[in-house]
């Protein structure tokens, strides 16, 4: 069990992350005003999903062979360039088309959000970093204290994600039936996903 004491210092600090605005929640808001309300909350899911993978690996130690490293660090990180870059081309392409074309379904939004996670290497430092401060091996199992520090970012990531996504669909769902401010709402999502494959591709080892 983690002591009362460690969670009550824990939540604020878990919320003041999950507030403060970083790629996850801008890719969120790029899903909202591409796809809708539907798949943004889909995209958190699998952003929180990833998120809790990444605890694993951390509470397993295997978070530390990333963190020493070097070119597996780079390995995942220009993984996860290619495919947000490939999500730019596809919010685009997908700006040009006519309101009644095919929506994409809904649990590709998730896989996304998943692997966008999943191929961002400083996850797992920043994992390394915050969650071992509050972990304490005297109270029981290390890798239980890990995915439940875990799981409270994980689930706070999730409606905070959520919630900017919503408002994103919303703001989209009303825009969608002009054609030209459809196409625009495609490079607006496609350039923030492209902002986000530049800042994976510059990002420092910590």
């Amino acid at each position: 069990m983690i002591e009362t004491v460690t969670l009550l210092a824990f939540f604020p600090a878990a919320m003041a992350l999950n507030l403060t605005p970083g790629g996850d929640m801008m890719f969120c808001f790029g899903q909202g005003l591409r796809s809708g309300p539907k798949p943004a909350i889909a995209a958190s899911a699998g952003i929180s999903i990833g998120s809790m993978a990444h605890v694993l690996l951390a509470g397993l130690g295997l978070g530390a062979v990333v963190a020493t490293l070097p070119w597996l660090f780079d390995v995942i990180r220009w993984v996860g360039v290619a495919y947000m870059l490939y999500l730019t081309w596809s919010a685009i392409q997908n700006g040009t088309v006519s309101r009644d074309a095919p929506v994409r379904p809904t649990h590709w939004a998730f896989r996304d959000g998943m692997l966008v996670n999943l191929t961002n290497p400083k996850v797992i430092l920043f994992v390394l970093a915050f969650i071992p401060q509050f972990v304490n091996p005297a109270q029981g199992s290390v890798l239980l204290q890990f995915l439940t520090l875990g799981a409270i970012i994980a689930i706070g990531g999730f409606f905070v994600n959520a919630m900017v996504g919503i408002f994103a669909g919303g703001a989209g769902r009303v825009l969608v039936g002009n054609p030209r401010a459809s196409r625009t709402l495609g490079w607006i999502s496609g350039g923030i996903f492209a902002a986000l494959a530049v800042r994976l591709a510059i990002l420092e080892r910590a």
